[in-house]
């Protein structure tokens, strides 16, 4: 019927945008949604995802880079109208970069973009520090991106301002000194090892000459490099060669975990710790047929090197020094005077000495940032006594710039302050307000100052201590938003492309100071280019600079730019032939960076202040770290709460630290194996100014931590206050009270027995019955297989295995999983995921955990709720305490047969002490106690054995939870992912479902990951090589788990059990380790048949060291 006049032409849109701007879509979104309404109705609120996904130049070109964008601070992001060219929706890109570290040494990555947005970190195999691993400072830096606590915008006192603005104030004091050469201006900052700010810097000094540069890091390496000073006249950088070295000895040295180069020490050390049997095994160098290194760990604090030693003394502090002399005496050093050592390590000194000595040319000695700068020295005599220089340590020139003693340096700052000689400081990337020896008292002497101060960093007046104390603040960019270079720990150069334009407005310090310059290219990518245009024309000559510049910048690496070694003299041992004086009577207080937010760097940071530290199991809070011994001297006690029971609540007693005047409370953790008579306390925590995550948190250890006691203080009064805290530790339990979980050997009882770790805990006569349920053994292949030799079985029968008893399966009480399909075990011809991990090179350091959240997208949930037990990580590593025996499971403080009584005497003994670590994840059990007892069906079975979870089947009962023995589910009590914050949604991983309230979560063996690469093959089903069953063959290593791929020691493998070839022997890494007789199954004995299995840890000790304990 045609409309009259009088009926309105129906309204048509060309575009759901001019729709949305209609009164009638305002009133239905009111109507509708009322609390999301406002995110609609403005139209940039609508469109903040594109905003804010506005990747930087990498979107558009091969590399990342477009040399006609404006600079940074000039470029306006905007939603694509037209899609990238390399932008495909929901398919992520990959980007190399670098994050830089301790000392300001980088660490290369590769990052993962979706649709603009960096989620993820990976290592970058193609750069020496990381060779494709990571650590748990580079996994957390992504969510600090994220941060919704950054600074938005440049300031002046407490109220926002222009860049330009803050920029002209510092030109218009720049432009005073000028008659005075700069000699009013200092800079202070974190290390850097940036040549293109290293260029940028010096040039600004040049204009400046009277201008001072003051590099500070709170827990940096000062003591080695004073060291290195004295004893060659110059500063150097030590490049250690671990993979060469047979015997180390490590003086109070985390080498594993922490420090400069400390993932390539990981890999490079583990990788010969690996005990491997099977010819396939050692022809794919999985290992060696025996341990190739020994490992003496000589420390406090028990650490992941400490932990993974074979020998391990715990030693005060100060007495470390004394040892190192003693050693040095025995190995022939002249000059150096001996100390006073207790007759425990006496013992210690010639089998250590000897045995460095039996290895010329293939022993090393590392030292500790802790230790002083004579213990340091010592050592650099000892390796050039052994003829380690230049073979299992090699010298290069220092990788920052004007390397000096940095500690003195910020002492003469806080003088010149006092004195009034500074007119202009720039604050750069520090804290020192917070992190200075106290000694300095360098908040009140800044604070005082008339000096022009400037604050550049992440973080404003609200939530940086030092920031506060500045005139000017200027936000500082991420590493993902911003262009940049930094030397790896062997000088290599990693290029940083951002990945998304600055979130929140901040400026490069590249471009900072190229504005201060005035410089007429200020675009940070401009300038970091020019850099390295200028090196291409004086180095490399050859070839097409754009060539060469794209290349280097994909890779993620510069090529041969790693530093040449240098010839360094006879060390000198001058002022070592005085005995070292005694320490005072009282404890020792030892400070350390904390294992997870560093030296409060990373305090903000929800994930690593959530991640368990290595060791103790802490989280949100650093403590009093004490022996028992101590403990029952102190008075001290620590109480798992029955509100958590052992994974949760610890109660603890309050202890009162005083040094020279100058007290913190802390509460106590009781930590078998610690030394006697001394406490570590973490730095990073007890922040005044610091954003909602961190604040509250922990003690302030900077507190008693003066510029003479950077290490550790003695002479300390350790008192009970009588009060009493809550910490927050996700294990209370450290004995295996005879259940075996953790299972090690030395290397001689491997050798004799090379199926000791089947035998378990409970029904040992059918180790043999209980191995065929193993999934990926020789008698689980033999089972599935009706008889048929495995295809590694070299030597049948040799380890005991023969005919299966058909009885095993039917004796369960679980339905038979997989089922059969036409006729045979669907276990025998699906893909069957699998995991092995290797407990011989598990340092426990937290990366697998920390990896797992970032790409699982696992909540924070805080301190309050951890401490219900509540903690939702889908991988948790737990550490174990026992006192071996002469037998592998000899256990004289955790068996079965040692009553309380002797427990609580014998764990007093901190030398006899070893300590274990082991990742524990879901199993993906083929008989899952989980899945026979949900009621809705929400956790079953896939084709290929994965244990899933159907999370919108999820009604919450737990039952799964109560009957897996692993307790490795975790369920949401309340709403933890945070869905409100703007900023925090995008870090999520859009591949992975975030889970809501009342649902039960685990480990899914990355099963995205898995799915990709399947649907990758059957993509290229025409091209791709066939595997046995006639499918697209996925190749054995292109599906990497996220803590697989982020292990820094390589200690876990993934793949397809059953990519095994019959007729060649060829097989997957976790099907040949798997096959090795060490390997076994968690808790295999009851019935679980668990897809994931661990490689007994084979030690080395020497055997003249038989008679002490701790090995």
């Amino acid at each position: 019927m045609p409309a009259d006049a009088t009926t309105p032409e129906p309204e048509f849109f060309q575009s759901v945008e001019e729709w949305m701007n209609t009164d009638g879509f305002r009133k239905m979104m009111q109507d509708e949604f009322p609390e999301d309404a406002a995110e609609w109705l403005d139209p940039v609120s609508r469109r903040r995802f594109l905003t804010l996904m506005g990747a930087s130049a990498a979107l558009a070109g091969a590399v990342g880079c477009n040399y006609s964008l404006r600079p940074m601070s000039q470029r306006k992001v905007v939603p694509y109208v037209r899609q990238p060219e390399q932008l495909l929706p929901g398919v992520p890109l990959f980007f190399a970069t670098a994050v830089p570290q301790a000392g300001g040494v980088g660490l290369g990555l590769i990052a993962k973009s979706v649709e603009g947005r960096p989620i993820k970190v990976e290592g970058n195999p193609n750069h020496p520090t990381s060779l494709g691993a990571t650590n748990v400072a580079a996994q957390g830096s992504t969510l600090s991106m994220y941060d919704p606590d950054r600074s938005k915008s440049a300031t002046f006192g407490n109220s926002p301002v222009s860049y330009e603005k803050a920029v002209n104030a510092i030109k218009a004091e720049l432009t005073k000194q000028r008659d005075k050469g700069g000699a009013g201006v200092r800079i202070v900052s974190e290390p850097t090892t940036s040549p293109t700010l290293i260029g940028l810097v010096e040039e600004f000094l040049k204009r400046n000459p009277g201008a001072k540069w003051v590099q500070y890091e709170p827990a940096g390496a000062t003591a080695a490099k004073v060291a290195a000073r004295d004893a060659f006249g110059k500063f150097v950088n030590p490049v250690y060669k671990f993979a060469d070295a047979d015997v180390v000895l490590a003086l109070d040295s985390n080498f594993l975990d922490d420090g400069a180069g400390s993932v390539r020490a990981a890999r490079d050390f583990m990788a010969r710790r690996k005990v491997r049997t099977l010819k396939a095994g050692l022809a794919a160098k999985d290992g060696f047929d025996a341990p190739q290194n020994r490992l003496y760990a000589v420390e406090s604090m028990v650490t992941g090197t400490g932990g993974t030693a074979d020998h391990r003394l715990p030693l005060k502090p100060s007495e470390i020094e004394a040892f190192a002399r003693a050693v040095a005496i025995e190995l022939g050093v002249a000059g150096i005077a001996a100390g006073v050592l207790p007759d425990a390590a006496k013992a210690w000194v010639k089998p250590v000495a000897d045995d460095l000595k039996s290895k010329p040319g293939r022993s090393l000695v590392v030292v500790g940032d802790s230790q002083p700068a004579a213990v340091h020295r010592i050592a650099l005599a000892i390796n050039q006594k052994l003829d380690a220089v230049g073979k299992t340590v090699v010298f290069t020139d220092p990788l920052e710039a004007r390397a000096s003693d940095s500690v003195a340096d910020l002492k003469a700052l806080a003088d010149d302050l006092k004195a009034g000689k500074v007119e202009l400081l720039l604050v750069l990337n520090a804290n020192p307000v917070y992190d200075a020896p106290a000694d300095l008292e360098f908040g009140k002497v800044l604070g005082e100052s008339k000096a022009v101060k400037v604050h550049y960093g992440l973080y404003d007046w609200n939530h940086d201590e030092t920031a506060a104390k500045c005139d000017y603040h200027i936000a500082a960019t991420h590493y993902f938003e911003s262009w940049g270079d930094v030397r790896g720990h062997d000088g290599t150069v990693a290029l940083q492309q951002p990945l998304i334009a600055p979130l929140l407005g901040g400026h490069s310090i590249v471009e900072l100071f190229a504005n201060l310059l005035e410089l007429s290219a200020a675009d940070p990518h401009d300038v970091v280019m020019g850099t390295w245009r200028k090196h291409f024309d004086e180095k490399v000559k050859a070839g097409d600079f754009d060539v060469w510049w794209h290349k280097a910048v994909r890779d993620g690496v510069v090529p041969g730019t790693a530093f040449a070694p240098t010839t360094v003299p006879a060390a000198s041992v001058a002022g070592l032939d005085a005995a070292p004086a005694a320490a005072p009577d009282g404890y020792q207080i030892q400070f350390f960076p904390d294992p997870t937010v560093g030296d409060g760097k990373f305090n903000n940071n929800g994930w690593l202040q959530e991640l368990p530290k290595p060791v103790t199991n802490l989280t949100w809070d650093n403590a009093a770290i004490v022996s028992p011994k101590t403990a029952v001297k102190l008075g001290v006690s620590n109480d798992p709460r029955w509100t958590a029971g052992e994974r949760g609540r610890l109660e603890a007693d309050v202890l009162e630290l005083k040094v020279n005047g100058r007290s913190v409370t802390a509460g106590v953790f009781i930590l078998p194996g610690h030394a006697d008579d001394a406490i570590t306390l973490h730095l990073g925590y007890g922040r005044s100014l610091v954003g909602n995550t961190g604040k509250g948190s922990g003690a302030n250890a900077y507190a008693i931590r003066t510029s003479t006691t950077l290490g550790f203080a003695t002479g300390a009064a350790v008192a009970k206050t009588g009060a009493k805290m809550f910490l927050a530790c996700v294990q209370g339990q450290y004995l295996m009270e005879g259940r075996r979980p953790y299972r090690a050997a030395t290397a001689d009882q491997f050798k004799a027995d090379p199926d000791f770790a089947q035998v378990p805990a409970a029904s040992p006569g059918e180790y043999k019955e209980i191995r065929a349920l193993t999934p990926g053994t020789f008698e689980d292949w033999e089972r599935l297989h009706e008889g048929q030799h495995h295809p590694l079985d070299a030597h049948h029968g040799e380890h005991g295995h023969g005919h299966h008893d058909k009885r095993v399966i039917p004796l369960s009480l679980y339905p038979q999983y997989p089922q059969k399909v036409q006729g045979t075990e669907a276990s025998a011809n699906y893909r069957r995921w699998g995991m092995a991990i290797d407990l011989g090179a598990c340092t426990g350091c937290g990366t697998c955990t920390a990896a797992c959240v970032a790409e699982n997208n696992i909540p924070v949930i805080g301190k309050y709720e951890v401490s219900r037990g509540r903690n939702m990580h889908w991988i948790r590593i737990d550490r174990y305490s026992s006192i071996p025996g002469p037998a592998p499971f000899d256990d004289k403080l955790g068996g079965r047969d040692v009553n309380l009584a002797e427990r609580a005497e014998r764990v007093q003994n901190s030398a006899a002490i070893a300590t274990h670590f082991m990742p524990v994840t879901c199993m993906h059990c083929e008989k899952a106690p989980c899945e026979v007892v949900c009621p809705v069906g929400a956790t079953a079975h896939s084709a290929d054995g994965l244990n899933d979870m159907a999370y919108n089947r999820c009604v919450g009962t737990r039952y799964c939870s109560n009957n897996c023995p692993y307790k490795v589910r975790r369920f949401n009590f309340f709403q933890y992912t945070d869905y409100s914050t703007d900023s925090l949604k995008l870090v999520n991983n859009p591949e992975v479902t975030v889970r809501t309230r009342g649902v039960m979560e685990k480990c899914t063996y990355c099963v995205q990951r898995i799915r990709n690469a399947e649907i990758d093959a059957e993509r290229e089903h025409a091209t791709r090589p066939k595997d046995r069953f006639g499918r697209p063959k996925i190749a054995d290593g292109e599906i990497k788990t996220a803590c697989q791929q982020a292990c820094p020691s390589g200690a876990i493998v993934f793949g397809d059990l059953n990519d095994l070839d019959d007729k060649t022997g060829a097989a997957s890494a976790v099907a040949r380790w798997k096959a090795e007789p060490h390997n076994y199954g968690l808790l295999a004995e009851q019935n679980t048949m668990p897809r994931t299995s661990y490689l007994a840890a084979i030690k080395n000790p020497n055997p003249a060291l038989a008679a002490t304990k701790g090995a």
